[in-house]
């Protein structure tokens, strides 16, 4: 049996419930808010469960319950690790680096001064963002140093995640970026997302347009995917003068929009891509 794990239903839950249905799997929901996760003990609720399918919109609530199914033998589609190093931008960005796909120039920096030096050292503009985050949230363009000791002034008083400052080049883009949906080794389906602000995440108004997946945009959209250990997976694309710049990876994809922008049944490849990994 198929479980797929959520703690909110959204309209991406919602299709994969109906592509379950539609593709006659034996499955049930598992609501993880209720799921009491003893180690050494298989509760009812994963009684007959060969494979998970994690959807927690909760970062923290899927990462534990992706290494609790581990622990019992279930196989959990996206594992535990590549969902921590999705969820970290430093650790995203260190993968990536190792397997050799290109990205955008990015450091890390654990203090306030040095954060100041290197953007000297860079020039203006430059991105700051907090390692942990999607949705494009608190991300920032910096366009010079009042407003960097501005942003640094603030961090100083939120939580520790806070004290890591990740900067990053800004890419100049042609008023759009590109999201690649990944399942396995396959690029199945890729959006533009358009936007005259410079960021371009659809929930933050982006516009999304079908995307051609040529060659090349496969190749380093998967090798992407691979360098945090493979599965479903998206994949955020800057289109450079240097050529195709990963920005980002997304573990937990939404795609609702994406289906009928791209003519690709999303849901339903993430499931049948699921179900073969059944133990």
């Amino acid at each position: 049996m198929l479980a797929i794990l959520y703690d909110r239903i959204r309209g991406d839950e919602r299709m994969l419930f109906e592509a379950a249905d539609a593709l006659g799997l034996p499955w049930e929901k598992v609501y993880l808010p209720q799921l009491r996760m003893t180690l050494g003990e298989k509760p009812r609720e994963l009684g007959g469960i060969a494979v998970a399918l994690e959807r927690a919109v909760s970062h923290s609530r899927g990462l534990a319950a992706s290494r609790y199914l581990e622990a019992l033998g279930i196989p959990v589609v996206n594992a535990p690790g590549v969902i921590e190093a999705a969820g970290d931008k430093w650790a995203t960005s260190a993968l990536l680096a190792k397997a050799g796909v290109p990205q955008p120039r990015v450091t890390l920096v654990l203090g306030p001064e040095e954060a100041l030096r290197t953007a000297e050292d860079w020039g203006y503009p430059l991105v700051l963002k907090p390692v942990v985050g999607s949705w494009g949230r608190m991300v920032a363009k910096v366009n010079d140093r009042d407003a960097l000791e501005a942003l640094l002034e603030h961090k100083a008083f939120m939580g520790y995640q806070h004290q890591l400052f990740y900067l990053q080049e800004y890419v100049e883009k042609p008023g759009r970026d590109i999201r690649v949906f990944v399942v396995g080794d396959e690029a199945i389906a890729a959006i533009y997302r358009k936007s005259p602000h410079w960021i371009t995440n659809t929930a933050r108004g982006g516009e999304a347009e079908n995307c051609p997946i040529t060659d090349e945009l496969a190749e380093i959209s998967v090798a992407a995917a691979n360098a945090l250990g493979g599965g479903v997976l998206a994949v955020d694309v800057f289109e450079s003068e240097r050529g195709l710049l990963v920005n980002e990876i997304n573990h937990t994809m939404e795609f609702k929009n994406s289906v009928s922008t791209t003519g690709v049944d999303i849901p339903r490849k993430i499931l049948e891509y699921t179900w073969r990994h059944a133990g």
